[in-house]
């Protein structure tokens, strides 16, 4: 069942230097953030700067773009395309393509190793994983999991891999150093995307379904916490100082979680049918991807309160900041 073009997830923290894949010339990493939002029906992943909120680049590809990941030194994004069942590799210096890499059916969810060793892309139409190893951008494994994977989030230190199936209501926990599933958590009704804490010690799953947040313990791998929430929600992602949780609904908003209680503290109005999330490195702004209004709303996060909209491609879905990344 394809549902992923309407849902959006991201968690983030600052991490360490990538390996430059084989053939490719490396990229020199910014300092200055930018934020990279795939636009599914366009095609085209715009590029925003940060310090202006201006798009200063707008990248062609094909329709059916779904998520981005940016290697942990900024260097590459990689950017899943379901209607093609590539991933393609972004070299954020010049913004050009320079690798397009066939995985399997309708890849979605994505997320890079805190090393920048290996990518890991969720494919919702066959039931697997796809294993990229960044030093050759070639497929080094396929794991299979539950039924429709769409979210998935490397724990800081990179041993696991945690993967929402949408269809099988559970959460796979990949082992990384062996690519086996170690174990299947029960969780809400329909998890889509999902986002882990910077410390490593639990992950946030968004269950559309059951209009919940599931709270994943990761030393037990069990549900300490289910919070009840809005209607439908989609993307997560954690503020990089582990205090916040902030979770995209279907009906225009954004909900801040405070971590420390579980509980819903602030619900943000942002652009029509809010999908990816992404938070700057200093956690001082988070950028939702509104898939109904083509617009990238910027939530200052000291006052919670939307200080700009960026007007970007059509029906964008991911997004992602360099400086950050996926867990």
């Amino acid at each position: 069942m394809n549902v992923g073009t309407a849902v959006g997830v991201a968690g983030l923290a600052v991490v360490t230097l990538v390996l430059m894949p084989a053939g490719i010339p490396p990229a020199a990493a910014s300092t200055t953030p930018y934020v990279y939002v795939a636009n599914n029906t366009s095609g085209t992943v715009s590029v925003i700067k940060v310090s202006t909120d201006t798009v200063v680049k707008k990248i062609t590809e094909d329709s059916g773009l779904e998520r981005v990941a940016v290697t942990p030194d900024g260097s590459y994004a990689y950017v899943t395309n379901a209607s093609f069942d590539t991933v393609s590799v972004i070299n954020t210096s010049t913004n050009t393509i320079v690798k397009t890499i066939t995985v399997e059916e309708y890849p979605v969810g994505i997320a890079v190793t805190p090393d920048g060793s290996f990518v890991y892309v969720t494919n919702a139409g066959s039931d697997s994983v796809s294993v990229i190893n960044t030093s050759t951008n070639a497929v080094v494994k396929t794991i299979t999991v539950g039924k429709d994977p769409y979210g998935v989030a490397v724990t800081p230190n990179g041993s696991y891999a945690y993967v929402a199936n949408y269809i099988s209501d559970t959460v796979s926990v990949i082992n990384t150093s062996t690519n086996k599933v170690v174990k299947a958590i029960t969780v809400g009704s329909r998890p889509i995307w999902l986002a882990a804490t910077p410390n490593g010690t639990d992950v946030y799953v968004a269950d559309t379904g059951s209009s919940t947040v599931s709270v994943i313990n990761t030393s037990t791998n069990a549900v300490v916490t289910t919070i009840t929430v809005g209607v439908g929600p989609q993307g997560v992602a954690v503020t990089p100082n582990g205090r916040y949780a902030y979770v995209a609904f279907g009906s225009d908003t954004v909900s801040v979680i405070k971590t420390s209680t579980n509980a819903v503290v602030k619900t943000i109005t942002v652009g029509g049918q809010p999908n990816g999330v992404a938070v700057t490195p200093n956690g001082s702004y988070v950028y939702v991807a509104n898939w109904g209004s083509d617009t990238v709303s910027v939530i200052k996060t000291s006052t919670k309160t939307v200080v700009k909209k960026v007007s970007v491609g059509t029906n964008p879905a991911g997004v992602a900041i360099t400086g950050t990344r996926v867990y």
